[in-house]
C-alpha cells in the first residue's frame, strides 16, 4: 500500500508508514451553481486540503460572508434550545441524517418560528412563576404575622406602642398621632443588620417584630431558595415611612400589605390561597407545552445542528476559492493525496449531474516547488503511536517516519523501565476494559484523563505486553521471584548457606533456560549483579537505537539526493560506544572479570600501554589503535567534506543561467528576470554560512554521540528504582503485617500495600517510564535522522470539523 513517490524511492522499504503518500496541487474550476454542491462531496469524501485564495480580504468582504452570517445564527439558535434543553433534562436523541432533511432556506425559517414560540412560552412562564413565588411569600407573611397578632396580645407590644405614642406627642403635642405598619420578608442571615439599620435612621421610633419562617421560600426576583424571616414594623410619620422603604429595597426585603383587621386577614388568606392553586395548575400547564416544543426539537436537533455545521463549514470554504473574471466559476486551488485523484474526479462529476449544471468542473493538477504537506494513513491501532512521533515535529512530506519503530521500541524502552510482570498484567486488564468496551466509550464525552488514556490504549497495550515479557526476564512478580521456566541453577554447598550468599552456592543444574535465576533475587550480590546487567543492556539497547537512527540518516539522505553523512557518523559511534557494545557480549560469553572502566579510559589515555588482566581477546590493543584512529578522523570527515559537496552541487545547478535571457521575447525577459531574481534570492550559496552550520551539526553530534549514550543509562536507573520500590512496599508492608498474625494488622498492611502500588507502581511510575521512554525517543532516536519540519494534511472534512466542535 506505500504510494511513497518521489527520487529515490526504491532505496527505503517498502512498508506503511515508512513514508507519507504522494501528494499533489490540483486546481478545480467550479461553475457557480454547481459550487455549492461540490464542496459539500468534496467535504464527505475528505481528500482535499483547499488553500485561501483571498488572503488579501477581511472576513466582511469576502463573497460568502452574509450566508455564513446566517449560519451563525442559526447557530446561535441551537445553542439557545440546547441549554433550554439542558435545563428541562431533556437530551437530544441521535437520529440518523435522513435523505428527506430540510432545506437549510426552510429550516432558517423553522429555528426563526421555534425560537419565537419558546422565547414567548418562557417569559409567560416566568411571568406566571414569579407571581406564584409573591403570592407564596405573600401567604406565609399573612400566615405568619397572623398567628404573631393571635399568640401576642401582650404587655410587652402596648408598652412598646405606648413609648412610641408617647415620643411622637412630646415632639409635637398637638399633632394628631396615627401609627402605620409595613410588613414582608427579608432574608434571614441580613435580619440582624436590618434591625440595627432601622433602629439608628428612626432614632429608635418605630416597633420591629420578626418571626422566622419554618421553611424555605422561593424568593420572587432571584428565583432561588432562600431562608427569610416575617416581620411587621410599626412607625409614625411620613419621614419614617420613606426611610424604612429605602432600607427594605437596598436590603432585598420584599413588602406585602397586612390588614388590621382580622376578618380581612383570613379573607385576604383564603383569596391569596385560591389564586396560588389556579396559578400552580396554570404554570404546569405552561411548563408542559415547553416540554412539548422541546421534544419535538430534541428528535431533529442533532439532525438540524449537523446541516447546520455543514453549512457553515461549505461557506467558509468558498470563501476561500477565488472567484473568476466573468463571476460564473469559482476556482479552487488545494492538496490531495495522487491515489484520491479519481474520487475527488468523480464527486465532482455528481456535483455536475445533482446540480443539474450544463457545465462540469474541470480538474487539473498543477506543477509546483512549493512543500506538500504530510499525509499519513493510520488506523486506531497505529495513530496513537504517529501522534506521539507529531508532538515532536510533523514530518517533512516523504521523509522517513519514526512511527513505524515507535510501535515496537516506543513500549518495549519503556518496559525495561517497568519490568515486573504483576505490574504488567494490572495495566493489562485496565487496558483491556478499555478495548473492549471502545465502542461505547468512544460515543461517551470523557474528561481530559480518560480520553487521553482511551485515545491512548493500544499504546498501553503494547506497553503492557512488553512490561510482562521484560519482568518475565528479571523474574519479577510484583518483586517476587519464582520458578516459571524451571529450578534453579544454584543450590546450596552446606546449611550454613541459609544467609543467601552466592559464596555458599555451587551450580548443580544447567542455567536457568529463561531470563534471571531466581536464586539471585534477595542474595547479598543481589544489587550488584542487577546494576551490572541492567546497566550494560542498557548501553546495548541505547547504541543499537543510535545506529538504527543512523541507517535512517542514510535512507533519508539518498531519498532525498543530499549529501551523505552517514558514514563517518557511523564509523564515530561504533569506534567507541559500538566497541563497548562488543567488549560487553564478549565479557559476558567468556566470563573475564576485566574491568570494562579502565578498558574505555584508558583506551584515550594511555593508548599504547599493555592491556594486563583486563585484555579479554587477542589483537585488542591493536584494535583499539586503529578504532580510536578511526574515531579521530570520522571528526573532520564530517565536517568538511559535505559544505564542498554542497557547493560544487551548487555551481553544477547554475552553470550557464545567465545566458538564457538573451533567447528571449521583450515580454518572456521580464518574468525571466523576475524568476531569475527569486531564484537568485533563495538560492545564493554562501559557503561561510553553511561551514559554520556543518560544524555546529559535527560538534553537536561528537558530544552528543557521548551524552545519548549515557542517556540511556535512565533505562537502568528507572528499572532499579522499580525494582526496590516494589520490593520495599512487598517487604516492609505485606510481609511485616503477615508477621504479627493479626487479621486487623494483615487487612491494614494488604490495604496499605494496594494503594501504594496502584498510586505509586501503576500510576507514577508508568508515567515516569512513559515521559523518560519518550524522551529517549525525541533526542536520542529521532535527531539522529529526522527533521520534523513539516506540516500536517488538513483535508476539509465534515467528520471532523463536527467532531472538533464537539
Amino acid at each position: 500500500m506505500s504510494r511513497g513517490g518521489g527520487g529515490g524511492g526504491g532505496c527505503c522499504p517498502s512498508m506503511d508508514l515508512m513514508r507519507s503518500e504522494a501528494m499533489q496541487l490540483v486546481q478545480v474550476i467550479i461553475p457557480a451553481e454547481s459550487a455549492h454542491l461540490a464542496v459539500s462531496y468534496l467535504g464527505d469524501l475528505g481528500l482535499l486540503q483547499f488553500k485561501d485564495l483571498n488572503v488579501d480580504k477581511s472576513p466582511f468582504q469576502r463573497t460568502y460572508a452574509a450566508q455564513i452570517k446566517r449560519c451563525g445564527e442559526m447557530a446561535r439558535k441551537l445553542r439557545f434550545f440546547k441549554e433550554q434543553m439542558s435545563k428541562a433534562s431533556i437530551s437530544a436523541t441521535s437520529t440518523q441524517f435522513s435523505g428527506s432533511s430540510l432545506e437549510i432556506d426552510d429550516l432558517e425559517v423553522k429555528l426563526g418560528e421555534l425560537e419565537v414560540e419558546l422565547t414567548e412560552v418562557n417569559a409567560n412562564n416566568e411571568k406566571l412563576q414569579r407571581t406564584y413565588n409573591e403570592l407564596v411569600e405573600y401567604n406565609v407573611v399573612l400566615q405568619k404575622l397572623n398567628e404573631v397578632q393571635q399568640n401576642n396580645r401582650g404587655k410587652c407590644q402596648q408598652i412598646s406602642l405606648a413609648i412610641l405614642l408617647w415620643r411622637e406627642m412630646v415632639t409635637d403635642p398637638s399633632k394628631q398621632v396615627k401609627l402605620g405598619s409595613l410588613s414582608g420578608l427579608v432574608p434571614k442571615e441580613k435580619a440582624m443588620a436590618f434591625e440595627r439599620i432601622l433602629f439608628r435612621a428612626t432614632r429608635g421610633n418605630m416597633f420591629l417584630r420578626q418571626e422566622p419562617v419554618d421553611e424555605a421560600v422561593t424568593d420572587p426576583q432571584s428565583g432561588e431558595k432562600a431562608s427569610k424571616n416575617a416581620f411587621v414594623i410599626f412607625y409614625s410619620g411620613e419621614r419614617a415611612k420613606s426611610k424604612i422603604v429605602k432600607i427594605c429595597d437596598a436590603f432585598g426585603a420584599n413588602r406585602y400589605p397586612f390588614p388590621d383587621d382580622l376578618g380581612k386577614q383570613l379573607q385576604t388568606i383564603q383569596e391569596v390561597s385560591g389564586k396560588i392553586s389556579e396559578l400552580k395548575a396554570t404554570i404546569e400547564i405552561g411548563l408542559a407545552h415547553r416540554d412539548s416544543i422541546l421534544k419535538s426539537i430534541s428528535s431533529e436537533f442533532e439532525q438540524w445542528n449537523t446541516l447546520v455545521k455543514k453549512e457553515k463549514a461549505i461557506y467558509h470554504t468558498l470563501n476561500m476559492l477565488s472567484l473568476d473574471v466573468t463571476k460564473k466559476c469559482l476556482v479552487a486551488e488545494g492538496w490531495s493525496p495522487v491515489f484520491a485523484t479519481s474520487q475527488i474526479q468523480d464527486a465532482l462529476q455528481r456535483a455536475t449531474v445533482d446540480s443539474k449544471s450544463q457545465v462540469g468542473s474541470i480538474f487539473q493538477v498543477l506543477n509546483t516547488q512549493e512543500p506538500p504537506p504530510t499525509f499519513f494513513q493510520t488506523n486506531k491501532f497505529s495513530s496513537a503511536f504517529q501522534e506521539i512521533v507529531d508532538a515532536y515535529g510533523i514530518a517533512k512530506y516523504q521523509e522517513a517516519n519514526p512511527g513505524v519503530f515507535t510501535i515496537v521500541t516506543f513500549p518495549f524502552l519503556f518496559a525495561v523501565m517497568f519490568g515486573d510482570w504483576g505490574h504488567g498484567i494490572c495495566i493489562l486488564l485496565a487496558t483491556l476494559y478499555l478495548i473492549i468496551r471502545e465502542k461505547k466509550l468512544a460515543s461517551q464525552k470523557l474528561d481530559d484523563i480518560m480520553d487521553m488514556m482511551f485515545g491512548g490504549r493500544y499504546v498501553i497495550l503494547m506497553m503492557s505486553l512488553f512490561s510482562i515479557y521484560t519482568g518475565l526476564i528479571y523474574n519479577e512478580f510484583f518483586s517476587v521471584p519464582f520458578e516459571l521456566f524451571g529450578k534453579s541453577a544454584y543450590a546450596c554447598r552446606d546449611p550454613s548457606c541459609g544467609d543467601a550468599t552466592t559464596e555458599g552456592l555451587i551450580k548443580v543444574r544447567p542455567t536457568y533456560p529463561f531470563g534471571v535465576d531466581p536464586v539471585w533475587h534477595g542474595s547479598r550480590s543481589e544489587l550488584p549483579f542487577l546494576n551490572s546487567l541492567k546497566m550494560k543492556l542498557s548501553i546495548l539497547l541505547g547504541v543499537a537505537q543510535m545506529n538504527l537512527g543512523i541507517v535512517m540518516s542514510y535512507f533519508n539522505a539518498r531519498f532525498f539526493r543530499n549529501a551523505l553523512n552517514f558514514i563517518p557518523q557511523l564509523i564515530f559511534l561504533n569506534s567507541l560506544f559500538g566497541y563497548l557494545s562488543l567488549l560487553i557480549i564478549i565479557k559476558w560469553c567468556t566470563g573475564s572479570k576485566a574491568d570494562l572502566y579502565h578498558v574505555m579510559i584508558y583506551m584515550f589515555l594511555s593508548p599504547t600501554d599493555d592491556l594486563g588482566e583486563n585484555q579479554l581477546f587477542p589483537g585488542q590493543k591493536l584494535v583499539q589503535l586503529v578504532l580510536l584512529l578511526l574515531a579521530l578522523v570520522s571528526v573532520p570527515w564530517m565536517l568538511i567534506p559535505k559544505p564542498l559537496l554542497l557547493k560544487k552541487q551548487h555551481e553544477q545547478r547554475h552553470q550557464g543561467q545567465q545566458y538564457t535571457m538573451l533567447q528571449a521575447t521583450d515580454e518572456s525577459v521580464t518574468e525571466l528576470e523576475e524568476h531569475h531574481a527569486d531564484s537568485h534570492d533563495h538560492e545564493e550559496f554562501e559557503f561561510s554560512e553553511v561551514f559554520v552550520h556543518q560544524l555546529i551539526h559535527t560538534i553537536e553530534f561528537v558530544l552528543g554521540a557521548v551524552s545519548n549514550t549515557a542517556s540511556y543509562l535512565r533505562l537502568w536507573a528507572l528499572s532499579l528504582a522499580h525494582s526496590e520500590l516494589s520490593s520495599v512496599f512487598y517487604e516492609k508492608v505485606l510481609v511485616l503485617s503477615w508477621g504479627y498474625n493479626n487479621i486487623v494488622i494483615l487487612i491494614i498492611g494488604a490495604i496499605i500495600f494496594l494503594f501504594a502500588t496502584i498510586g505509586v507502581l501503576l500510576v507514577m511510575e508508568t508515567l515516569s517510564a512513559f515521559l523518560h521512554a519518550l524522551r529517549l525517543h525525541w533526542v536520542e532516536f529521532q535527531n539522529k535522522f529526522y527533521e520534523g519540519d513539516g506540516y500536517k494534511f488538513a483535508p476539509f472534512a465534515f467528520a471532523s470539523i463536527i467532531e472538533e466542535e464537539d
